[in-house]
This record gives C-alpha cells, structure tokens and sequence, in this order.
C-alpha cells in the first residue's frame, strides 16, 4: 500500500513545500481515493458493482496479498499542474521499474498542455535521454522544421512518448531500440492521463510503432496514412504519419511531401491559414 501511494504522496509535499494548501480533485480523483481508505480498512478495491457494498477480505487470501493494481491521481488546478502532477509519479513507477529493461533518466514530455495538437513518438532516444526532453538531436531539428513549416513552434504543440524512458540495451552507448509491447503497456495509464489533460483537437502518430499502439494494428505506417482515424482514448481524431527521422534516412521530395500533405490535412482540419507556397511545398517543379 505505502509502494502505491508513495507518489502521491511525494507529490502533496511538494506542493506543501510550495506554500499551496489545497489541490483540485475532479470525480475520478475522488474515487481513487476512497478505494485507498477502503483498501486501508481492509475491503476489496470498488468496483461499479460493489462500490457501495464493501467486502471484507480474508488477511490469509490471495487478494490480499495483491492489492489493486496502481493507480495514477492526477492532480492540480491547470493543465501545467495536471501534467506536472503525472511527472511525479512517472519518476518511480512500479510497474516501470519492475520489467528492468529501462533506463533511469526520466523523458516525459514538452510543449504547450493546453495545445491542439499532441504528437506522440514511441520512446526517448540517445539524444532525448541526453538533453532529458523530446525530439532532441537530428530527428528534433526536423520536427522543429515541420512546425516552422506550419507556422508554428513547440510552445504551440504538446510532445509525448507512448514510454517515458529509454529503452535500454547490453553495452548500450548511442545505439537505441524500439519500445517492447510490455514497455508500452506499462505507460499506457499515464498517456491516457495526458490526453484528459491536453484535451487535443488532433493527434499525429509519428511511426508504426505509435500508430500500431493507438489502432491496435499491425498494418505499416504507408497504409495508416493519408486519412483520419478514431481510437477509444480520446474523441480527437488521429493522423498517422512517418516519424521525422523517416525523413534523415529519405530525403526524397517525394518521402518529404507524403509527410507534408499529412501536415496539410491537419492544418486544414484546423481550420489554421494554408498559403499557397505552402500547398506547393516538396511538390516536383513543372
């Protein structure tokens, strides 16, 4: 019980430190909440069936020994709060920390928690682990030039990662590797959380991996793209597109202009201003 909500916990002091005294709990918040009194008081974890009809539970039972799974409490009265709530508590995540097979340095998010637009990538890399933000190095100069594109800057997106620390690897020094379903799985509550959070208008899946996560899909990004999709995490509609570093290995105009027509569709879904030189980028010169 104290392993579950140690970051909780972790994070009201902080807040105590900061001379805040009271926090924002919204209806889900409050009942995470009463199923740790109720777990503390030794009932079975609420579910909608017997949330109003407390069990006791056997000290001797397998239940009791597993208690119910962890719970993420997002905290806070703003978006910045919100998300800096989850931070908190992806720092020590048990269900992380127990596969062994991340890194320690902790790469949760950038951007802007209250933008329209979110992209998701599918763990930190060298670069990102390095710098401790997303979309560092070669790959980040990239996205950085798809937003200037677009009229836009990181302030205006918010960026995330589908796993929130680097997937580790033997010997390991610049070399990365893709994040396992196991690894995935283990973040999943936390993007979840982020997207309540953000509350995005679009969201852009850079890569097969991302893509394959939210549309539980196993077909490659080439057949993803070009249209909008629906998940069950959110009401936002989702483009799928190739990651940036797609482009470092295909400088093609071609590769370039597929990713910027995707680009296109969400400027326009947005309904932001689309210039005709825009329209033309990467498109072959008559």
């Amino acid at each position: 019980m104290a392993t579950t909500v140690q970051p909780l916990i972790d994070y009201l002091q902080q807040l105590q430190r900061k001379g805040q005294t009271h926090v924002h709990l919204d209806d889900t918040a409050r009942k995470v909440l009463r199923e740790f009194f109720m777990l503390a008081k030794g009932y079975k974890k609420i579910t909608s069936d017997t949330e109003n009809q407390p069990t006791s539970i056997n000290p001797e039972s397998k239940e009791s020994q597993h208690p119910s799974p962890q719970q993420i409490l997002t905290t806070g009265s703003t978006p910045q709060e919100q998300i800096a709530s989850l931070i908190s508590q992806a720092q020590n995540w048990p269900a992380a920390k127990t596969l062994g097979t991340l890194r320690d340095k902790l790469v949760f998010s950038g951007g802007n928690p209250s933008a329209d637009i979110v992209f998701i990538s599918d763990a930190p890399g060298y670069f990102e682990e390095t710098k401790g933000q997303p979309f560092a190095g070669p790959a980040g100069e990239k996205l950085d030039g798809i937003l200037k594109a677009m009229g836009l800057g990181r302030d205006q997106v918010y960026i995330t990662h589908l796993v929130k620390y680097r997937p580790s690897m033997p010997n390991q020094t610049t070399a990365n590797r893709k994040a396992s379903p196991e690894e995935i799985e283990a973040f999943a509550p936390f993007l979840n959380q982020e997207l309540k959070v953000v509350k995005p208008k679009v969201i852009v899946a850079l890569g097969s991996v991302v893509a394959q996560h939210l549309l539980d899909s196993s077909a490659p990004t080439d057949q993803l793209r070009e249209k909008f999709h629906t998940t069950s995490l959110t009401q936002a509609p989702l483009r799928v597109t190739y990651h940036p570093s797609y482009l470092l290995q295909n400088e093609a105009n071609a590769d370039k202009r597929k990713l910027w027509e995707d680009m296109l569709a969400i400027m326009d879904k947005l309904d932001m201003s689309i210039t005709e030189k825009q329209q033309k980028f990467f498109l072959p010169k008559s």
